[in-house]
Order: C-alpha cells, then structure tokens, then sequence
C-alpha cells in the first residue's frame, strides 16, 4: 500500500511539475509588444504566405501576419489582417509588395514608403486602415516572363513564315548570286594582272616626266631671273620706249608751235569771206533785180548834178 501511495504521490508530482513549466514557458515566451491591426485587400494571389509570416518594414520585421481570409463583401479579393508595431512609421504613402526568404518559397510582407514625411496611417481595433499591396518582384517577373514569351512566339511565327518553301528558294538563289559574283571578283585580280605589271614602269615614266618638268621651271625661273636682271632685256626696252615718248612729245611741240598759227589765221580770213558772203546775199534778198540791172549808182550828194536837198 505504502508503494502504490508512494508511486501516486511522484506521479502527481511529476505532472503538476510538468504543466507548471510549460505554463511558465507558456508565460514567459509571451509576446508583450503592443500592435495595431492593418488590413491589406488584394486580388492578386499571394503564394506561400501564411498566418505569423513576418512583416518588415525596409527590412526591420515591425510585425506578424494575423490572418489570412476572403473578403466576404467583394468576390475574389484577399484580405490580409497585419499586427504591426505601434512605433512603426506607416504613413499614408506606405504600401505592401510580398517578398520571399531565399529559396525555400517561404513569403512575408515587405512594407516600403513612396517618400520621407508623409502624415502617419491611423488605424484602430474596430477599423483597421489599408495598405495597398503592389506587384513584387517576382509578379512583375511572371508578368514581363508572359510579355516575353509572346513576343518570342510572334518571333517564331514570323521565322516560321520567312522559312517557308518559297521564300526558301528565294534565299538559295540569292545565295547563289552572291557566290556567283564572289567568283567573278575572285577572277578580277588576274585580268588586273597585267595592269598591275606595268605600273612600276608607268611610275618610272611619271618619275621622268616630273624631273623634266622641274628642269623646265628651274629654266624659267632662270629667264625670268636674267629677264628681270638690272641692264637687261626688259630694262633696255624701258629705256627705248622713254626715248621713243619723249621723241612723239617733241614733234606734238613743234606741230603746236607751227601750225597751230596758221591754222588761226586760216580761220579769221574764212570767218571774214563769211561775213561778205552774207551781207551779198543780203543785198540779193532785198533787191533781186540787181542780177539783171546791176547795183543801183549812188544818189548825187551836195553840190553834184541832180542833188536834190530832202525835204522835211
């Protein structure tokens, strides 16, 4: 008897032991943060997050996720309960994308902030605020992944028309009019042979022809030189030509001082024949007889024959 009651005793013992450190366990692994609640509506999916997923704020984990249910008000939206710190800095311009631990798929939520200052988010118990959730990463990979490979589709559907029979035998016939000019540019350097074989001959003549042609203008410029040279050629024909001017001055001089004169005189003596012809012609105008009577005398003066004193 005193065994079995011995064996109760420790029995109880062991269990009234073993529930109180789990209750003291229970207790101090007690989370004693104080947090608000968020909510996060979403319709896209949001793979691998579970309920007590941690949320980071810019990387400081500032929270849990709470739960993880349906909007019962509008079909197909998510809503995501989050139990943030009530010193985490959520503003009106935070937002949520969902971030993923490595490689073992294992979500959380990220929150970020568009800018530094922006007024706090208040929120309560009765209605929690909303943070809107924006594609992360790996939507935004899915989604250009989707981009991608329709446009490599559309890629492999126009090569698929380009390498179609037709043009196929297009591309072989231009093809084999590339290898048909290849062929006649690789025979041209042997018809240039022959040209090519006479071009240092040519450079040889050209050399000549150069030399002859400095040779000359060294000549010229000899010329010129002895041309220009002080008693030479051109100084000498300077020096008849002056002569010859001053000769043509001298006989301008003699012709002005002889004839000029007489050129004078002959001018007077027709400028008086002049003179009587027009007081002839005159005397005609007025009396035309005189061609057929002559001149009439002159009338007798005092003490004449026939004078006849004029009368008043």
């Amino acid at each position: 008897m005193e065994n079995r009651s011995h064996a109760l005793t420790t029995g109880f013992f062991t269990i009234t032991l073993l529930i109180a450190a789990i209750l003291f366990g229970l207790w101090f692994n007690r989370d004693r943060v104080e947090r608000v609640p968020y909510v996060i509506a979403t319709a896209q999916s949001v793979p691998g997050l579970n309920p007590q997923a941690p949320v980071r704020y810019r990387g400081l984990e500032v929270g849990k996720v709470g739960q993880i249910a349906f909007d019962p008000q509008t079909t197909g939206q998510i809503l995501v309960t989050l139990n943030i710190n009530t010193d985490a800095p959520i503003t009106s311009t935070t937002f949520a994308t969902l971030g993923y631990q490595g490689v073992t798929g294992i979500a959380f939520i990220q929150l970020d902030d568009d800018k530094v200052g922006s007024p706090r988010l208040a929120t309560s118990s009765d209605k929690p605020a909303r943070i809107p959730l924006r594609a992360g990463f790996f939507d935004q990979l899915e989604k250009r992944g989707k981009e991608i490979l329709g446009q490599t589709e559309e890629v492999t559907r126009r090569l698929n028309t380009l390498l179609n029979p037709e043009n196929q035998k297009t591309i072989l016939a231009a093809f084999s009019d590339v290898s048909e000019t290849a062929n006649e540019y690789r025979a041209l350097p042997q018809k240039l042979q022959p040209t090519i074989d006479k071009l240092p001959a040519l450079a040889e003549q050209t050399q000549k022809t150069l030399n002859s042609v400095t040779a000359l203008a060294n000549d010229v410029n000899k010329l010129t030189t002895s041309l220009q040279a002080p008693g030479g050629p051109i100084d000498r024909i300077s020096g008849t030509v002056e002569r010859i001017g001053g000769s043509v001055d001298a006989v301008a001089g003699g012709l002005e001082l002889d004839t000029l004169p007489q050129v004078n005189s002959l001018a007077d003596d027709t400028r008086s024949s002049m003179r009587a012809l027009r007081k002839t012609m005159n005397k005609i105008n007025d009396r035309p007889q005189s061609l057929i009577f002559g001149a009439p005398g002159a009338p007798p003066g005092p003490g004449e024959e026939g004078f006849t004193a004029p009368t008043k």
